[in-house]
């Protein structure tokens, strides 16, 4: 293997010459968690000492949104897990190990439970945020994972926390400014999602308001009526019963339900990519659908069915083979604007229809007889239009944005991977330039 110049070779990877691998032992004062009080749930207060669990803890940052409390008395019985600015959060246990954060003012002085460690840097030699953002990396994530036997991140223990191998440049002054820039990357991908937050809500709200009559648009002045959905499809089909070894690595699309998360153009991640054979498409020829098909679930093993009703449209030229619990059919009638009835489908109203027509426990469903007596209000056509129109405007605005975001989200990991190993060096303020 060629090392490049100014690189040496290390256990986790190449690294600039002068950084030097430490384990995290040696840099912190302080690696333990807590403990959930006697009587759990029970002692919890509306106010109090801030108690941090496991929910507590994201990716980066801390959310106080479920943030439960302590009362001194009970804080007073683990002082040893008292919370302190720049302690970085890591939890240890569940289905969210990995996730990190450093303390802020928000929590200082409470406590934490079980489920999360508190790692307390030596502030003279180890930066916290500089750690965090370590910890959140690919090198630092994959620390985590080879501890988790088969991959099942059972836990972490104190000893193998120590026992991390952290990478440092050689001054502390660096390790700020590596950690300065990443956290200015972070605030544009959280003012990104604060903005996603607010126009959601603010769509939300004019969904409400547009499509459930209670105000209209300007311009137009038409009756709403009740209709029933079924007398404006036609060609309405279901899924086939595919099994495990009907799925093959490449030929005909398959659509399952999982792939369809909210109403509105199909679009599939790639995780969620499925196959069937040509062969077997063939033969099931009536559950092929394309793009003059508009899809919706009625089947759900969750049992809150969050995907059953929503209905998608698929905008590309692909064929796809429906699996169980995915109907397909076209509208028939030019009454009907299907762009409005995919608006429908994600508003509060039409959610709470859904859940009061499911049935089933262990595979909660809504029939065909059903969904196909829905009754629906609706504008005359010109109005359904338009206000599907205003509607996905409002969506193209939020795609937008989180394709902003998502463009941050790359350049950081990209940062992350140059900064955190010294392939690329930042200018330190107070260092002097160079002589040329």
């Amino acid at each position: 293997m060629n090392i490049p110049q100014g690189y040496k070779q290390t256990k986790i990877g190449l690294l600039s010459e002068d950084w030097e691998i430490h384990f995290l032992g040696e840099k912190t004062t302080k690696i333990g968690s807590g403990i959930t009080p006697t009587g759990g749930a029970k002692v919890y207060k509306k106010e109090g000492r801030p108690f941090v669990r496991s929910q507590n803890v994201g990716w980066g940052q801390i959310s106080l949104e479920d943030i439960a409390y302590i009362d001194d008395v009970t804080h007073d019985t683990f002082k040893n897990t008292e919370i302190m600015e720049g302690d970085v959060f890591l939890n240890i246990t569940g289905a969210s190990i990995g996730r990190s954060a450093v303390a802020d003012k928000r929590v200082v002085n409470g406590n934490v439970n079980q489920h999360v460690c508190i790692i307390r840097p030596i502030e003279e030699e180890l930066n916290s945020y500089f750690l965090n953002c370590f910890l959140l990396s690919n090198k630092g994530q994959k620390q985590i994972d080879a501890f988790q036997a088969g991959g099942n991140r059972q836990g972490l223990n104190f000893g193998q926390i120590k026992s991390f191998e952290i990478p440092l440049p050689p001054t502390l002054e660096e390790q700020k400014t590596i950690a300065q820039s990443l956290s200015d990357v972070d605030a544009l991908i959280t003012e990104c999602d604060r903005l996603i937050t607010k126009k959601r809500n603010t769509k939300q709200s004019t969904m409400q308001q547009l499509l459930t009559g209670k105000k209209g648009l300007p311009g137009f002045s038409g009756e709403w009526e009740v209709k029933t959905l079924g007398n404006y499809i036609t060609d309405f089909k279901g899924g086939a019963p595919l099994a495990p070894s009907d799925f093959t690595k490449n030929g005909v699309k398959v659509l399952p339900k999982g792939a369809v998360s909210k109403g509105g153009i199909l679009t599939i991640e790639k995780d969620k990519l499925q196959y069937c054979s040509v062969k077997y498409a063939d033969i099931h020829k009536s559950n092929l659908v394309d793009n003059t098909y508009t899809i919706v679930v009625l089947r759900d093993l969750v049992p809150s069915g969050p995907a059953i009703g929503l209905i998608v449209k698929i905008k590309t030229n692909d064929i796809f083979i429906l699996a169980q619990g995915v109907y397909g059919f076209k509208v028939k009638d030019e009454d009907i604007d299907i762009d409005f009835i995919i608006q429908l489908s994600n508003s509060w109203e039409y959610r709470n229809l859904m859940k009061n027509i499911m049935v089933g426990s262990t595979q909660v469903h809504i029939t065909n007889t059903e969904f196909l007596k829905l009754q629906i209000y609706l504008p005359p056509l010109p109005e359904q239009k338009a206000i599907a129109q205003v509607l996905s405007d409002m969506d193209a605005e939020i795609a937008a944005i989180e394709q902003k975001r998502d463009k941050y989200k790359t350049i950081k990991q990209g940062m992350m991977q140059e900064l955190l190993t010294g392939k690329t060096r930042l200018k330190v303020e107070g260092e002097e330039n160079d002589p040329d």
